[in-house]
């Protein structure tokens, strides 16, 4: 069942009980982050795999290429790709949005604490709706990459490899998010922002 943002203001229905600020998305993210869930302990076991996934393939590798092609395509997988593909990961923040009838959606940053984001202004998501918007993105890019790196041929399997990891690194402030409702799994959660505040709110479902 959907909701509107009116139908969680009642509060015979609805508790809110986290207001979070895009300014604190940073603090948010580390502080979720520390929280020891089974959702953190996959993210931080994936990381890791990744980077040890990218260093086989840099020994596998190793002698066929000199150490300035290494050196060059590290600066690929660490820094442009990430760049050239930050918009590539919010457009798949955008789609199970509009695909759930989302109308006013926006994507934001926030150079001061290197954040860029996606919402819907006003638009309250359900559970199901906040995990599929959140985890699109690094499923698909993820699931790309890996494929890349078998068929792709040459130096690029490490750019990407690398890539793979450094992306997944990025997908942190998604996986904070996650870790909310892992932490808070006696409650129902619905979510909205008001994108003008600059604020998200959480709401936990008490009653009919």
């Amino acid at each position: 069942m959907s909701y509107s943002v009116e139908d969680l203001e009642d509060q015979k229905r609805f508790r809110l009980f986290l207001t979070l600020s895009y300014t604190d998305l940073i603090g948010f993210v580390f502080e979720y982050l520390k929280k020891k869930t089974w959702l953190t302990y996959i993210f931080w076991t994936i990381c890791i795999i990744f980077l040890c996934f990218g260093l086989f393939i840099r020994i596998r590798i190793r002698g066929g290429y000199p150490e300035s092609a290494f050196l060059l395509h590290s600066v690929f997988g660490m820094i442009i790709l990430p760049l050239v593909f930050i918009p590539v990961h919010e457009f798949l923040h955008v789609i199970p949005y509009f695909l759930s009838g989302a109308k006013n959606i926006r994507v934001g940053m926030d150079l001061r604490q290197y954040m860029f984001y996606v919402t819907a202004h006003r638009y309250v998501a359900s559970p199901v709706q906040f995990i599929i918007v959140a985890l699109t993105p690094v499923i698909l890019i993820s699931a790309t990459l890996i494929l890349s790196v078998f068929f792709i041929p040459g130096i690029w399997k490490w750019s990407l490899s690398l890539f793979l990891f450094v992306h997944a690194t990025m997908c942190a402030g998604d996986i904070a998010l996650l870790n909310l409702y892992i932490v808070n799994k006696n409650k129902e959660i619905y979510t909205w922002d008001d994108v003008d505040k600059k604020e998200a709110y959480f709401y936990e479902k008490v009653g009919e």
